[in-house]
């Protein structure tokens, strides 16, 4: 079976979550074609560098630095639309020159056709807006459901549960029609998760007391980063922030006990984080997925990433949920 999966560029957690279905199919002798552009495309170029990869139209959005980003939702209306056009006519000539048996789009709302199988991937089956955008809400619901039921299948990344599950409302709000799967969590780290990594650090003086994540659009990643320096920057214990960026050399630098690392790949990165007291995240949904797979929740002191009304609920729902 030859398949295109292609994520939406819209921070790294729509890419990785793509990981484990790839190593799926692959698992499974099927052909994988990667599909997306920017920095979600090269992280899975590091994962999988012998994929071949077509480029897919480039959606271009960027977060004010106020707290509201109600300008942003609304500017950000007519690039979507455009997006989701070029995503539309672009997967119809691909159709054209080469067939795929599926094509599985992560919150890329117009990669379908009716000349082959399409999934939708999203955990946000019912649109969260924010609190001065509400009014808005019932239709910013109902075009999305417009969206995702073009497609012939919707298969949502949580437990199916209505109270045991990591969305809550963004994905259990109501009851959905049949098209929808819940398929369980998808994390890049569930090939580690299955075979418990002993909660050793292979070289002790990488051990870090805090592990801070960085991820998001800008300008917050960057936001985010300095506040996190101005926190710990007198503080003795050893800190360690993966700032998130995948373009650039890996430089290393130190500012007092912070060690700061642009990336790490997942083999890295997890014995850091089993060992940690504490992981510093942003609340969105593939980081919460990492999180329960791992077992580590618990851990986790979860930021939303300003005016993001669905990092904001999911950041409030993990506290109020207590995980173990």
């Amino acid at each position: 079976m030859k398949i295109l999966i292609a994520p939406l560029n819209w921070g790294l957690g729509h890419a990785t979550r793509c990981i484990p279905l790839i190593r799926q199919y692959l698992a499974a002798g099927d052909e994988v074609v990667l599909g997306g552009d920017g920095d979600s495309i090269l992280l899975l170029r590091r994962v999988f560098p012998h994929l071949r990869v077509v480029d897919l139209p480039s959606l271009e959005l960027r977060y004010r630095k106020n707290n509201t980003q109600r300008g942003f939702y609304l500017c950000a209306i007519p690039a979507l639309i455009r997006f989701t056009i070029a995503d539309y006519y672009y997967l119809r000539q691909q159709l054209a020159i080469e067939h795929f048996d599926l094509v599985i789009s992560d919150n890329r709302f117009g990669l379908y056709s009716r000349d082959t199988r399409c999934v939708y991937i999203t955990h946000q089956l019912y649109v969260h807006l924010p609190h001065r955008l509400k009014i808005f809400q019932p239709l910013a619901r109902a075009l999305h459901a417009c969206i995702y039921k073009r497609y012939n299948e919707v298969w949502v990344p949580d437990y199916d549960h209505p109270t045991n599950n990591l969305a809550g409302d963004l994905a259990h709000g109501r009851a959905f029609d049949s098209s929808a799967k819940y398929i369980g969590p998808l994390s890049r780290f569930d090939t580690f998760s299955s075979v418990r990594m002993p909660k050793v650090c292979p070289n002790e003086s990488m051990q870090y007391s805090i592990v801070a994540i960085l991820s998001g659009l800008e300008p917050h990643r960057t936001i985010f980063e300095q506040e996190l320096i101005e926190r710990f920057r007198e503080d003795a214990a050893p800190i360690l922030i993966v700032r998130g960026k995948l373009t650039g050399p890996k430089t290393v630098t130190h500012i007092g006990s912070i060690t700061m690392v642009p990336y790490m790949s997942d083999e890295e990165l997890l014995p850091l984080m089993l060992n940690a007291d504490k992981l510093i995240v942003r609340s969105g949904y593939s980081t919460i997925m990492d999180l329960a797979v791992l077992g580590l929740l618990k851990k986790a002191e979860f930021h939303a990433t300003p005016g993001q009304s669905e990092q904001e609920y999911l950041a409030n729902y993990m506290t109020t949920k207590n995980y173990p």
